[in-house]
């Protein structure tokens, strides 16, 4: 299949979940067992699509890395057990390693608290021509430390800048942060991973009933998990306040992973595409140069005969 035509179907597989302006959003009208109308006898054809996108991943990457002027940066954030390890490893896995980075945030550390909220995300982002991944981000910050308000108190803000405005100028700072990435070159892309709260269960019942995934389970699941309605509004409100033009937010349904890796791979392959990337062309003195190292090798080669 051509690259044009890999371009054109992942632009429709993904547009019906991207976000560009929150206003007026609501999570409620998102449907985390949507299959776009796919059946589970249809898994074959949402794994060739995967392949297809991993396919069109792998072109895009050389031209990526050969322009050397954009960077890409790939935000996933989920409740636990939607599969966001799972949706990275597939979607990434026919990128060349070199070119893509990885990172996983969880509590930060002494050094860390040090700094603004922002510091340890921003010193990790994509160097130009790479790809940059985030398993969870600075979106922590109006998620989980919302959700829990006593984690806010123990960091080394002065208590007077803590006030009821706090969430609204935390936003307010990642737009910006997100606007200035933009400007120079940094294509984002924020996926959430729309589990269902039944789905997080059998998920979670899954790994306790299978040895080989008992590792994944920690107390904390349960916790978390009866906080169910404090983490979906403040996952509404993150992406109402926080989806734009240049940095949308994808709603990926996420009861069923076979469709939600075929959707995220979609969406990556849509953003490089919007770039039109290609690879850089060769001047007249670079071809030049090229001539006398073909003459060169040629004569190097007429020599070990």
């Amino acid at each position: 299949m051509s690259l044009k035509k890999l371009l054109s179907n992942a632009r429709k597989l993904s547009e019906r979940y991207r976000i560009d302006n929150g206003k007026g959003f609501r999570l409620s009208r998102f449907d985390p067992g949507d299959t776009g109308g796919m059946k589970s006898e249809d898994k074959p054809k949402a794994k060739a699509a995967l392949a297809a996108g991993i396919e069109a991943l792998d072109q895009l990457q050389g031209r990526l890395y050969a322009d050397n002027h954009w960077s890409v940066l790939l935000i996933f954030q989920a409740m636990d057990a939607a599969g966001k390890d799972g949706a990275i490893k597939h979607v990434m896995s026919g990128v060349n390693p070199q070119g893509c980075q990885v990172y996983s945030f969880k509590a930060p550390s002494e050094e860390e608290l040090d700094h603004d909220f922002l510091w340890r995300t921003t010193r990790c982002l994509p160097e130009c021509g790479r790809f940059g991944v985030f398993n969870r981000s600075y979106y922590e910050e109006v998620l989980i430390v919302r959700v829990h308000p006593e984690i806010l108190k123990k960091q080394r803000i002065p208590p007077r800048l803590i006030t009821k405005k706090v969430w609204k100028e935390r936003f307010q700072s990642i737009r910006d942060l997100e606007r200035h990435l933009v400007r120079n070159g940094v294509v984002v892309r924020k996926f959430y991973l729309h589990l269902s709260k039944d789905e997080q269960l059998r998920r979670f019942m899954a790994r306790l009933d299978n040895p080989d995934k008992n590792w994944k389970f920690v107390p904390s699941d349960v916790s978390e998990r009866e906080r169910w309605d404090d983490y979906m509004k403040a996952y509404e409100e993150l992406i109402r306040e926080t989806s734009t033009k240049d940095a949308p937010w994808y709603v990926v349904p996420a009861d069923n992973k076979w469709y939600t890796r075929m959707i995220v791979a979609a969406a990556v392959v849509d953003a490089l595409g919007e770039l039109d990337l290609s690879y850089p062309k060769v001047g007249k003195e670079k071809l030049k140069e090229l001539a006398e190292s073909r003459a060169a090798l040629s004569k190097q080669s007429g020599k070990r005969k």
